[in-house]
């Protein structure tokens, strides 16, 4: 897989300008370039002293104006300069030392405050009493003195959450498992069975097989009627949605990409090496603007095979490679409980890795989000089988899920009744809201 793939979808050539690549879109348009520089947004004007070409960067601010974002994300997001290299020339800028290697932490590191704030203590004796890493707009700020950064060096967002990761641990790898029980328990979802929970549980299932078998007739046929009623009740259900007259797709006026939403993307991955070149081709195609997205690719340490084939893939900045540390249950909830408190989005949704959703996902959920009261705070994707001729079983799939949600979700929907949600393609809104108040 080639990086001119993952850095701009549709296609470009490689250019150098000063000591970095960038990226040109084959089908760019002409840029002003008699624009002031003057007049560029001061979290990438200091660039032009680092030899990064002018039309780069003006470009970059024309891409940030319309996406209505900070020129640094528009800049990293779209791969057009690297992470490490973008804050090496920050810290420059600022006259702070950049920290590249081991963080040497003081007290108060924690998961995941450090990594959300983008600040924590050094240790005494360093080469600043504080490492920050800041995002966005705070880097105009900062370069505009409006924000001292005080005596603290800087470093990369990925590079500091690294450190925190191999920093701590245990503590990162107890937040993913417990800590949803431990502060908001009604939230939670059951907590793993203990053995002798499961004992209990066998137990009790034997001895309701035993008094059904020994059951006088009458009372036996009694209860078969009743599973059997049940299960007719269900059936029914799904043969009368079927006369249901229900809308499977919708269609509302997009939003601007200025008025687009910061999206997160959470992918869990766990031996899923063979179908990653896919996954980011799907992932780089989508219609959203770049600056607006924040992927999150979540692996398992104990998974060398899938880091393997991310590790040469040269992934612009709205993808972030997130490396779950050892811990039980290794589960899909446990890395998206990981990931979830660093998203940055107000909206979010989670992929599988053989998903290839549709380019036009994210901005059909964000316009209906829009359009939607604000008690609306999920949207389920409609999920299809894409190879149903492969074997019995896949076609056997397709038609389950054709049915699911072509059918019964649309009906269910329709009739303003409970509908199943998947586990990928599920799109909520409110997300950092919600964080913040539970």
């Amino acid at each position: 897989m080639g990086a001119v793939l993952l850095l701009e979808r549709g296609g470009g050539d490689w250019l150098t300008s000063g000591p970095y690549h960038v990226l040109r879109s084959a089908g760019e348009r002409g840029v002003p370039f008699q624009r002031a520089s003057a007049a560029l947004p001061p979290e990438i004007a200091f660039l032009r002293t680092e030899g990064v070409a002018e039309r780069l960067l003006i470009r970059t601010a024309a891409d940030a104006a319309q996406a209505g974002t900070d020129a640094a994300t528009a800049l990293l997001n779209a791969g057009l300069m690297e992470e490490a290299a973008y804050y090496r020339a920050l810290a420059r800028a600022l006259g702070a030392p950049y920290l590249d290697g081991s963080i040497p932490f003081g007290p108060g590191l924690c998961f995941p405050g450090t990594v959300v704030s983008g600040l924590a203590m050094l240790a005494p004796g360093s080469v600043a009493p504080w490492v920050l890493a800041p995002r966005g707009r705070v880097i105009a700020a900062l370069l505009d003195g409006r924000r001292p950064a005080g005596p603290a060096a800087i470093t990369s967002p990925t590079h500091l959450r690294e450190a925190v990761f191999a920093a701590i641990p245990a503590q990162v790898a107890d937040y993913a498992a417990h800590d949803r029980a431990r502060c908001a328990p009604e939230r939670a979802t059951a907590r793993e069975p203990a053995v002798w929970r499961l004992l209990v549980l066998a137990l009790v299932s034997i001895a309701g097989l035993c008094l059904c078998a020994a059951l006088p007739a009458p009372i036996a046929g009694a209860v078969v009627l009743a599973a059997q009623s049940l299960f007719l009740a269900m059936t029914t259900v799904r043969l009368a949605a079927v006369a249901i007259a229900a809308p499977v797709t919708v269609e509302v006026p997009p939003l601007t990409d200025a008025a687009l939403p910061v999206y997160t993307i959470l992918v869990p991955l766990y031996r899923e090496a063979a179908v990653v070149p896919a996954l980011l081709r799907a992932l780089a195609a989508l219609d959203y603007p770049p600056a607006k997205l924040d992927i999150k690719l979540l692996i398992e340490a104990g998974d060398p095979e899938t880091a393997a084939v991310l590790a040469p893939i040269p992934l612009p900045a709205r993808f972030e490679v997130i490396t779950v540390p050892p811990g039980t249950p290794r589960t899909k909830p446990r890395a998206l409980n990981a990931g979830l408190p660093l998203a940055r989005g107000n909206l979010l949704t989670v992929f599988d890795a053989e998903d290839d959703p549709d380019p036009g996902q994210l901005r059909l959920a964000a316009a209906l989000f829009a359009r939607l009261p604000e008690r609306t705070a999920c949207l389920q994707g409609r999920l299809v089988i894409d190879n149903a001729d492969d074997s019995w079983l896949t076609r056997a799939y397709a038609l389950e899920y054709a049915g699911l949600f072509d059918v019964l979700n649309p009906a269910l929907a329709q009739c303003r009744l409970p509908v199943p949600l998947g586990g990928t393609s599920m799109h909520l809104r409110g997300l950092m809201e919600q964080m913040h108040h539970s």
